[in-house]
């Protein structure tokens, strides 16, 4: 997919960070633009500063944890827009330690959001666009996080690791299909955004009692903060998606200084050496 204007995408998680990050170039490229976000107030903003620019954007708000969401958010899509030719399963969270210490609501919420979620849009919508015989392109977001062997959330690894492995297969299925739909897989690693504010979206029924913390999990979020307020802005990674589009590259790796941990991790794999924390 090399030609962009007029044609319609399809944004989840879209009201702020990598999504709205990734809106602001669809703009750019003059493409018709559908926002889908969990917060009604985030979305609205993020509507109205689009609407400002002169182009065509539409809101629907969206908890792609919900199948039925998923499938309202396509049809009314189809509806004003008539095709879908580039979807971004974006839409994330983060919650969660180690794997006996995330709660049963960690668990919950983290898969439902950030597997489940692209999961959903890649069921709903790639038959869409395999129908269209036409050029287009699913960007399903990971993280660094799915190509490692630790990460501090147990929840979130696993999500993003899932993502990745989705990802391949629908790749692979396409591509035997002979369909027109290529993918990609954005495995970025801190970028500015409120994944950090990520409790803020959080479902009533999903919350936890406040809970203590020690004096090493104060540190590691201390860290964690600084890391993203000190990230890769919304607007740089945009331009790698948008190049990794037009190039049809699966593996979207935005931060060159990560790949030292990839590698290690799949030299231990081939060696067969035990897993180890990338960051000692």
């Amino acid at each position: 997919m090399r030609e962009f204007k007029g044609k319609n995408v399809v944004i989840t998680g879209g009201a702020s960070g990598i999504g709205l990050g990734i809106a602001c170039r669809c703009v750019e490229e003059r493409m018709n633009v559908v926002l889908a976000d969990i917060n009604e107030a985030d979305l609205r903003r993020a509507v109205e500063a689009l609407d400002n620019r002169g182009v065509i954007v539409l809101g629907v708000r969206t908890d792609v944890s919900k199948r039925a969401d998923v499938q309202a958010l396509a049809d009314r899509t189809l509806e004003t827009f008539g095709a879908v030719h580039l979807l971004v399963n974006n839409a994330g969270v983060g919650a969660g330690t180690s794997p006996w210490e995330s709660t049963w609501n960690d668990w919950e919420w983290v898969i439902g959001v950030d597997l489940w979620g692209v999961i959903n849009g890649v069921k709903v919508f790639t038959p869409i666009m395999v129908s269209q015989n036409t050029e287009c392109h699913i960007v399903n977001t990971s993280s660094i996080a799915g190509m490692v062997a630790y990460m501090h959330s147990a929840p979130y690894q696993v999500a993003k690791h899932a993502v990745v492995a989705l990802s391949e297969n629908l790749s692979v299925a396409l591509e035997l299909r002979k369909a027109l739909v290529k993918v990609s897989v954005l495995c970025p690693g801190f970028v500015r955004t409120r994944t950090m504010e990520s409790e803020r979206n959080r479902p009533i029924k999903l919350r936890d009692e406040p809970r203590a913390m020690s004096l090493e999990q104060q540190a590691m979020l201390r860290a964690a903060k600084e890391s993203v307020e000190a990230g890769m802005s919304p607007d740089e990674l945009a331009s790698h998606v948008f190049r990794a589009i037009r190039e049809e590259r699966f593996y979207i790796f935005t931060h060159p200084e990560e790949m030292q941990s990839i590698r290690e991790r799949m030299e231990n794999i081939l060696h067969g050496r035990n897993p180890r924390n990338p960051s000692t």
